[in-house]
């Protein structure tokens, strides 16, 4: 009884109703056309990998495990080489992709955790509220983490169904290090908790599941499906059907079920015929969490990993692919970002642009390989929280100094207990990436023209967002509770 009633409390305290500790089918949708016509906006599918790092599936280079499924998608598309995520954390890097905004500009710089009170805007545009004008049907199965209360989860965003975690899996009281910190997890279907501390090995299999229903049953209208994986965030969790099955332990048979995840949903668009009308955009979040050494993937050949902002922290193995539209078998290595999906989506499908500013440029002519196709970014800034802690244009980046965590050198945790970060600092630094990828050749001495022009751009940057404790008219506030 008391244990209940910490429950119930838990779930007041979240401001979530409390339903049936079962985990419900999904809600029947009709299948009617939202065009009228024969010719309808395609579709568009976002499968977000939590934590993936740069060389964690076997096209980027992974080993002691197969993905023959990404690895397919990535032969019957086109794989981007210097793809970015917003963030090299988890809350802001999906703000960004879900508002096409640098995080810093919606208010959402920072992890969020269960006991936050603020969340994703209403005055912001995600992708799904960009689309449902044209009909679409939407959906998000998997981790959300804008915000865990009622306000803030994807049904009040956009999105008609809703199934996952409202934030990361190891928040929760089996966490190593701090489990006192964490209430029980909760699993939410809608906006409400259907159960708590769910059984992690079922997730991935969950996801999927409700993805394939998904496509099936809204075959007859356009659609946009995003799945962020809650995998391969620490704790790993695999079912039996991969459980032993890679070389490389746990985090192999991990990558191999999400392998299978995109192997589904593929192989679900081809047989309803729907694989020449759908966008399928594979990406993560962040880097790898090199902490946790075994349960961490690998970000060679770039530097250190997530919670960074070397590439390590922020370059993502990125594939889109759309037969018929999008080339198969071409790399595109011009720099974009999670930021420009949603003017994309918006060019591809006539949807209406947010009336505010986003920081996305829309890069179909890289996706569709257009001869000659130049990144539309003059610059691409690396934010941490509130600080400016680097800036890219074209092959040139410049560090502004500023202190990071590092193994150092060290070899990372076992058994999914972390090693201990070190903190390091880094001094004003250029590096050219196209010749020194691993960021370790710092030559701003001998290109100060290439320097001063980077510090241009960033402070006009500076003017818009900020830097620290310097605001900038260009933020925008975070919803609150």
């Amino acid at each position: 009884m008391e244990a209940r009633l910490n429950r119930r409390g838990f779930l007041k305290t979240l401001g979530l109703a409390t339903a049936a500790l079962t985990i419900p089918a999904c809600r029947s949708t009709t299948g009617v056309s939202a065009t009228g016509s024969k010719k309808r906006p395609p579709n568009f599918v976002i499968i977000f990998i939590d934590d993936m790092g740069y060389a964690d599936v076997g096209c980027f280079g992974a080993t002691g495990y197969e993905t023959p499924n990404i690895d397919r998608m990535a032969a019957q598309g086109t794989r981007f080489t210097d793809f970015y995520a917003a963030s090299s954390v988890c809350t802001p890097s999906r703000a960004a992709l879900m508002t096409g905004c640098y995080p810093q500009r919606v208010g959402l710089p920072q992890v969020l955790g269960p006991g936050a009170k603020i969340g994703i805007s209403d005055s912001e545009m995600t992708i799904a509220q960009m689309l449902k004008p044209l009909g679409y049907a939407t959906a998000c199965f998997g981790k959300w983490h804008l915000g865990h209360l009622p306000q803030f989860l994807p049904t009040h965003h956009g999105f008609d169904e809703y199934f996952g975690l409202p934030y990361s899996n190891d928040m929760w009281p089996r966490h190593p290090e701090n489990p006192k910190a964490y209430p029980e997890l909760p699993l939410v279907e809608g906006d409400q908790v259907v159960t708590h501390d769910p059984d992690q090995t079922q997730l991935t299999t969950w996801y999927t599941e409700r993805a394939v229903r998904f496509i099936e049953k809204n075959k007859d209208r356009p659609f946009f499906l995003y799945v962020p994986h809650s995998m391969v965030h620490v704790p790993l969790h695999v079912s039996d059907k991969f459980k032993g099955k890679s070389k490389q332990g746990l985090f192999g048979d991990v990558v191999m079920e999400v392998d299978w995840s995109v192997g589904q949903i593929l192989d679900t668009l081809r047989r309803l015929k729907l694989d020449q009308d759908t966008m399928v955009v594979f990406c993560s979040d962040n880097g790898p969490w090199l902490s946790y050494g075994e349960h961490a993937g690998s970000a060679k050949p770039l530097r250190e990993g997530k919670g960074t902002s070397f590439d390590g922290g922020q370059r993502e193995p990125t594939i889109m692919w759309w037969p018929g539209k999008i080339p198969a078998g071409k790399v595109c290595r011009e720099p974009a970002t999670t930021m420009d999906l949603l003017p994309t989506i918006a060019g591809r499908s006539g949807a209406k642009l947010p009336d505010h500013k986003i920081d996305g440029k829309d890069i179909w002519s890289l996706a569709s390989g257009q001869s000659g196709a130049k990144s539309p970014h003059e610059a691409f800034f690396y934010y941490s929280g509130w600080a400016l802690d680097a800036v890219r244009s074209g092959p040139w980046k410049l560090h502004f100094p500023h202190g990071y965590r590092t193994l150092g050198g060290r070899p990372g945790g076992t058994g999914g207990i972390p090693a201990k970060y070190e903190q390091a600092k880094i001094d004003l630094a250029l590096f050219n990436l196209e010749n020194d990828v691993s960021e370790q050749h710092n030559v701003a001495a001998q290109h100060p023209d290439v320097v001063a022009r980077l510090q241009q751009l960033a402070e006009a940057m500076r003017q818009d967002l900020g830097d620290g404790k310097k605001e900038g008219p260009g933020r925008r506030p975070p919803g609150k509770a």
